[in-house]
């Protein structure tokens, strides 16, 4: 099967995980991928970027995306030549943006099916991409298949109606596979000294700024324990508080993915302290890593990290986070054995091969046609 996988973000985990997900396809028997990613995607432009066999301009910030809109119903035509040279039998969106129409309307033309991966059925609070869920619900309800990486947001997709039974649109299951940033970094704790505990990602309400403020607090200042707070978000009070505390400090920047190996790295732990997830890019990241990993039993976060060794998870409160961050801090456990060199390709390469075989059969079976 020739699969088309395309992702029109320019930064974070969406193209990640669209070219996590083609590289696999790649490497399965019997079938192609065709990825297609934004021409503006910081990916493309790094030192390593993944073969991208379908480039599709968009834009570079609000400006340039207002600049764009009126011009946007005559891509369709030549996007529509550019997919029938390349001819692929389905498409996959690995995670919906803004232009996502364009490539729905495209396909739609070549009667060619598509499914969309939802990662949030809902926005998070704080989380201010206008339009955006109304966006992606006009997407799925045009798409074959709907495709989740949590029973959690399976749920949340299902009560909206937008697909599942009682809807022409089938839910597919997934998982979000480990990311990596280039070759395994040394182990936690080989450089001694204090615990690293790292929180990472993106600085809003429901990554529970406020609730790590309050467990560092009720952990109270530790010569063993330093923490860093590294991500791109609005100030805000909490992070102020955050700032002040003894062994704290907050880096409000974008990081690129260049360096995301080295935060990983520079890191014993990380620190998922949400009040609220779908599921987390973040965790996956640290477990590629092979670092502790201690997170809120909230969302899907408790399904990603159960039985996982190198996981510790706290009730979202901050007599439950503190006790696991010390229980982690003072008990300094041994490492869980290595998982094979190759642990997170075949990962991914399960992964894909499985939601292939998924989708084949949602096509055998010829569903309804989903609403023009």
């Amino acid at each position: 099967m020739k699969v088309l996988i395309w992702q029109w973000g320019r930064r974070g985990a969406g193209p990640l995980f669209a070219a996590g997900l083609a590289a696999a396809i790649a490497t399965l028997e019997g079938h192609q991928a065709i990825l297609s990613l934004s021409t503006q995607s910081e990916l493309l432009h790094g030192s390593a970027p993944p073969c991208c066999d379908l480039p599709f301009p968009t834009y570079s910030g609000l400006g340039g995306l207002l600049a764009r809109l009126p011009g946007l119903p005559f891509a369709i035509a030549p996007l529509v030549r550019r997919l029938r040279r390349l001819a692929p039998e389905v498409a996959i969106c690995a995670m919906p943006a803004a232009l996502d129409a364009v490539m729905a309307l495209a396909l739609r033309r070549l009667g060619v099916p598509y499914f969309v991966v939802v990662h949030d059925a809902q926005a998070h609070p704080g989380d201010a991409v206008p339009l955006m869920q109304p966006l992606q619900r006009w997407l799925v309800r045009r798409a074959a298949g709907v495709i989740v990486l949590s029973q959690h947001i399976a749920g949340e997709v299902h009560a909206q109606g937008l697909a599942g039974a009682g809807t022409p649109r089938p839910l597919l299951s997934s998982r979000l596979p480990p990311f990596s940033f280039g070759p395994p970094p040394a182990p936690p704790r080989t450089e001694g000294g204090p615990w690293r505990l790292l929180f990472f990602g993106r600085l809003l309400p429901y990554k529970g700024l406020d609730l790590l403020a309050a467990t560092l607090q009720r952990l109270g200042p530790r010569p063993d324990l330093v923490v860093r707070v590294v991500g791109s978000g609005p100030d805000s009070t909490d992070l102020a508080t955050l700032a002040a505390l003894p062994g704290v400090t907050v880096e409000r920047r974008w990081v690129p993915e260049e360096e995301l190996g080295a935060l990983m790295a520079w890191a014993d732990a990380l620190v998922l302290s949400h009040t609220e997830a779908s599921q987390s890019g973040v965790a996956a990241a640290a477990l590629a890593a092979r670092r502790w990993v201690v997170g809120t039993r909230v969302g899907g976060i408790t399904e990603q990290l159960s039985g996982e060794p190198l996981a510790r998870l706290a009730d979202p409160d901050p007599d439950s986070l503190a006790a696991a961050i010390r229980t982690l801090v003072e008990g300094n456990p041994a490492l869980p054995p290595a998982p094979p060199t190759d642990a997170s390709s075949t990962a991914w390469r399960e992964t894909a091969r499985a939601l292939l075989t998924d989708i084949a059969g949602v096509l055998a079976a010829g569903k309804p046609t989903p609403r023009a």
